[in-house]
This record gives C-alpha cells, structure tokens and sequence, in this order.
C-alpha cells in the first residue's frame, strides 16, 4: 500500500512540474491586445516594455495618470521597434531561455516513459501472486477482526454448552499452551462446526472472535473460488502467509464446503478450479511445511459432501456438531434474545420454549423478533404472551390470509377436511396433542390442523408413524364420507405426498416392512452428486422394485381404512368439530376436546377481538391454512 502510494506520488509531482514550466504566471498584469497596445504607444502612454521574442510586458499611464501593468504576445511586426523608439519608450530585450539538453529530452519522452512505467507496474502486479495479483485477484479476501468489531462473547451464544466447551479448550490453548503441551499434547489444527442451517454455527464463530486474545482473520469459502484457475489456491496461499505473520492466531472459514466439496465430483471430473483450491488448502493445513499456530475453525451444514482428505485427523482434528437446542437450550437462547425486548408481566419463557420444540437459534430469535413486531403493530409499550403466541403461529403456519375470498361451499368443505385430521389424532394414543386447528388460510394452504410434541423427540416409533398416515389420510376420507366419492378436491395433494414419502422412508430406509426387512433399498438422496449414477443409487431389482411399491401402497392403504374406520365410528364428532371450526374459524387443542366432550367454548368473538385495543386471543392468533399436510424437518406430519 506504502510503495503504490509513493509511485502516483511521484507521478503527480511529476506532472504538476512539466505543467508548471509551460505556463508564465502572468501575476496581476492586465491582458491587453496588440491594437490597443498600438493605440496606447501613438498616445505616449506607454512608459517601458520588456520583449522577449513574442511576448511583450511594461507599463503604461491611464487617463488619470495611474500606472497600471500589461502583457500580450506581439506578431512579427518589422515597424514595432521603430515605433517605440519614435515614442521614447524604454525598451528592455531579454534573450529566449535555455531549456538544458537533458531536460528537453525527458520533456519530448515524458508521455511515453509514463506509459512504459503504467506497464511495468501492472505486470509486477500480475506476477506477484499471493502478493496481490492483478486487480486483487490473487490475493486473500479474510478479514483481520479486532475486539472492538461487533464484539460478540460466549454469553451471546446460548443452547450449545458442548460445542462452547470445546472452541473454548482451543483459546485456552492458544492463551496457555504449556498448559497442555507438558503431558505431550499438541495444538489441534482444525476445528470444524458441523449443524443443520440456523444452530448458530457462524455466532459461535464470532464469539470465538470476541473471547480469543489473538488475530482472528475471517473468510467464506466462496471467497476462495473464482473463474481462473489458481486463483483460489493464490489466495489460500496468502491467507496463510498473512496467518503466519501473526500466529498464534485463529482462521475462521465459513461454509467450507463451497471449497471443500469431494474431489472428482460432477460431470467430468469437477471444477478444475475448486480442487486446486481445496489442493492447496489440504498442504497448507497439513503438508510437507510444518504449519504452527495457526488454528482452522471452519462451518458446514454439509459434512456429507466434503472430502475425506479434509476431515482426517492432522486437519480438522476436531468435529464439533452444533444441533438444534433442546428445552434448557432453547430457554437459555430465548432470554439472550429477549434482553433488548421489553417484556410483559405475564410473558414465561419456559412456556414459549416448551411450545417451540424443534426450533433452531435462528427461528428462536425470528421468533422474538416477530413478537416484538406484532405488539408494536397494535401499539403496545410492552410485548405479551399472546404477541408471542401469534408469531409462533406465525412462524409455524405462515402469515393470515383473511383477505383470501372463500365461498360458503369451500369453507365448508375445509372445515370438514381439517376436521378430519383433528378427529384422528384423537384417536390415536401415540400421535402428538393438537396445537391448533383452523380453516382460515394461512400461508399456502387453505386450512390446517398442527399437533406439537410435549417433549424434544430424536426418533419416532414405528406405531407413531403408522398413526400419522392414518392422520395424514383423515382429511381424504372426511371429504368422501360427507360429500361423496365424486365431491373429493385436490385438498389433499399434499397429505399424499407426505404420506407417500413417509411410507416410502418406512419401507426402504428404516426396515420397518416385514417382507422387505431391515436392509437399506436406497442409499442418501443427498450424495447423488458425488460422482454417482442413478443406477448405482437404486441399486434394485425389478422384482424388489416391485415388491417395494407395493408395500407402500400397502401402509397408506392401512393407513387409508384405519381413518375410515374412525371417522365412520365418530361421525357425529366429525360433525361437531366441522361445526366449531364453521363458527370459530380457530380452535385450540382444549377447545376440540371441550367440543368433542359437548362442552361450551369459552372463545371471545372477532368483534370482541377486534375492539380489544389490538390484543388478540391466542385462539384468534392460530389461524391458517389449507387441508394440505406442512412437514416440518424429520418430523413427518407434525403439521398438517
């Protein structure tokens, strides 16, 4: 920066002085022309000229006698001295100056010695590599961060106590090596943060940032690749080198595996450029050159997809997974969210948490946000439960669509088809408890029906999920027990298609298929780019092919007749709830038990909503959606 700097220095000075010796200051002289000039010399105003070769300056007296300066440049004129002579004016000749030999040379070749040292420049620069290529091609875009950028600490980070434990031995490390070094331990070279997207992966980078006593330099693995090959690996290259300068240090490289991905992938072998970047990524972190102090915290929410020469030991030592927070977890990130909100008496976070099961950090703080949004929509100086409650729902189900003009018939037809998830949930022990139930269009759907689990769940049983076919097929069934065979709607496409995949997943991946057995039929639809074919990812016979569609038609089937037989028992409660959800468009999971107990409803109606300073219920904020089944990550016909 200091050497380009001093060189357009130069450069300017340079031309500022060649400017400068072509141009006569002229001072305070007054420019006059020759014929006045003529004029004022037949009137013997003109007291004393200076010629040198065209160029005239003197002084000559005004009408009132004020002397007053002059310059002009004069033509060939063979009477003007003959003139002045006759006009007794004193005449002063000063000879041309010299311009010296050397001089004039560089003033004849200045334009193209400009030229040739532009072009000397920029091919150094082309050349430097590393060093900062052409244009900054070659060199590394990581960003030195200091304490004083966006500080962010480990008490900003909530719902990852393990992942924390495990970056904060890496500082330590870097703060008091022989702390570990006396028992033969030695300094891990790579940290890698594995999760689904939103968990939080690139905060705890930050906040890495903010506890380390050490240069932090931050990039993004996209920064490394670019359209030239040997870009990416001139740039690894001098990130490295500015690491080492400062080592101890930490090098964070968010979503690696834009650099990082399996080599050889593709159609026809992969990106020329990207292997060459992940090449020389590979050698810096562990290669021929020993590479001491520098420590590689890198983030993927696709470890699936990175090559395995990355994640051997020596490179990324550690693999720390940053999953989605548990209830404790969730409670924790909730109350780092809610410190720069201001809070409602009757607002608990442990019932928020408790009702947000599944959420990641990032849902958690849209969350809070939504929340904080929603009560100042209404215009309130605090945010409530029920602001909280309809940015759950809303985050869950999608924005309302009351504007959305549905007939009589189609509301209807709606409420029957929700009513038909709801009343098989009921009835199936292992199923979630109901959340809400709506006909009021939220999102992309016309209606809905959303249970939520009462505790965090990594697993489902096989009974759960033969119940949440049986629930995804309620909708289809009530449509053809009310309205007739001919009157079913395209309501259901989507409880199809959850349903389809459910089964299929029982089927070919979880060996939950007496016939078929516990054998895996496919293998992880998220590896098909690794350079596989289909025929090796279905890997099949025909008659297995067979055999596996027809024991998916078999579980939906099941799945088909258990909500018949329910629905065709309580055909009365499906009236019921129909009815209820006709009248009040939403209903909690205590109101359709209430409903199908024969119990009253105690739920305020719209015109008591809407006059109620812009409070709603938390039956009000539930609304939307269609007849259509919402699946919501692994838990399959948790919304429908």
């Amino acid at each position: 920066m200091g050497k380009n700097l001093l060189l357009w220095v130069v450069i300017g000075l340079t031309m500022m002085s060649v400017f400068n010796m072509f141009t006569m200051p002229n001072g305070k002289s007054e420019a006059m022309t020759y014929s006045s000039f003529v004029d004022k010399v037949n009137q013997g105003m003109v007291e004393q000229v200076t010629i040198n070769e065209h160029h005239i300056s003197g002084q000559y007296r005004d009408l009132s006698g004020e002397m007053k300066s002059f310059s002009l440049q004069a033509p060939d004129d063979p009477n003007l001295m003959q003139r002045l002579l006759d006009n007794q004016v004193e005449v002063d000749v000063k000879a041309p100056a010299e311009v010296p030999f050397l001089l004039s040379i560089l003033i004849s070749w200045f334009p193209m010695l400009l030229l040739i040292g532009v072009w000397i420049f920029f091919m150094r620069q082309m050349q430097g590599g590393g060093k900062g290529g052409a244009m900054g091609f070659g060199k590394s875009k990581a960003k030195l961060l200091t304490e004083h950028t966006n500080r962010v600490t480990f008490e900003d980070v909530a719902g990852c106590d393990e992942a924390k434990q495990e970056v904060t031995e890496v500082i330590e490390f870097l703060r008091d090596p022989s702390k570990f070094t006396r028992l033969g331990g030695k300094i891990p070279k790579g940290v890698l943060l594995v999760g689904p997207p939103g968990t939080g992966k690139t905060l705890l980078g930050r906040a890495i940032a903010g506890e380390a006593e050490v240069p932090f330099f931050s990039i993004s693995g996209s920064d490394f690749v670019e359209m030239f090959v040997g870009v990416g690996a001139s740039r690894v290259r001098d990130m490295f080198e500015q690491a080492k300068k400062n080592a101890p240090c930490i090098v964070f490289v968010d979503e690696i595996d834009a650099m990082g991905r399996h080599r050889g992938a593709g159609v026809g072998g992969g990106n020329d450029e990207r292997e060459q970047t992940l090449n020389q990524m590979l050698v810096e972190m562990d290669g021929f050159e020993a590479n001491e102090g520098v420590i590689i915290v890198a983030a993927t929410n696709r470890p699936d997809v990175l090559d395995p020469a990355l994640l051997r030991p020596g490179r990324f030592d550690r693999q720390v997974v940053v999953g989605n927070p548990d209830l404790n977890g969730r409670v924790q990130i909730l109350k780092v969210h809610m410190k720069k909100v201001p809070l409602a008496s009757d607002v608990d976070v442990k019932v928020i948490a408790r009702g947000t099961p599944g959420f990641s950090g990032a849902e958690l703080a849209n969350l809070v946000n939504e929340a904080a949004l929603n009560a100042a929509r209404f215009g309130r100086d605090k945010v409530s439960a029920a602001d909280f409650d309809e940015a759950k729902d809303k985050v869950m189900m999608g924005t309302e669509r009351r504007s959305m003009a549905m007939t009589e018939d189609e509301k209807k037809l709606t409420a029957y088809h929700e009513g038909g998830h709801a009343l098989v949930a009921v009835h199936c022990p292992a199923s979630d408890p109901i959340h809400k139930m709506t006909i009021i269009p939220r999102g992309q759907a016309l209606g809905m029906v959303m249970r939520l689990p009462e505790k965090d769940e990594y697993s489902q049983s096989r009974e759960k999920m033969h119940e949440s076919l049986a629930i995804a097929m309620g909708g289809r069934v009530a449509e053809e027990l009310i309205f007739g065979y001919d009157k079913v709607t395209s309501g259901a496409s989507s409880d199809i298609q959850m349903a389809t995949n459910l089964a299929r997943n029982m089927v070919t991946k979880w060996g939950l298929s007496d016939k078929l057995g516990p054998l895996l039929y496919t293998e992880n639809e998220q590896e098909v780019f690794l350079g596989r074919s289909v025929a090796q990812q279905q890997h099949v016979s025909d008659e297995t092919a067979r055999l596996i569609d027809a024991e998916i038609r078999r579980f939906v089937d099941d799945a088909y007749d258990r909500a018949k037989k329910i629905l065709t028992e309580h055909l009365d409660d499906l009236h019921k709830l129909a009815q209820a959800a006709l009248e009040y468009e939403t209903l909690s999971g205590d109101e359709i038990n209430d409903v199908l107990a024969g119990k009253p409803i105690r739920q305020q109606s719209n015109e008591e909503d809407n006059s109620d300073s812009g409070a709603q219920s938390e039956d009000d904020a539930a609304v939307d959606i269609d007849g259509e089944i919402k699946v919501s990550g692994d838990e399959a016909g948790q919304t429908h």
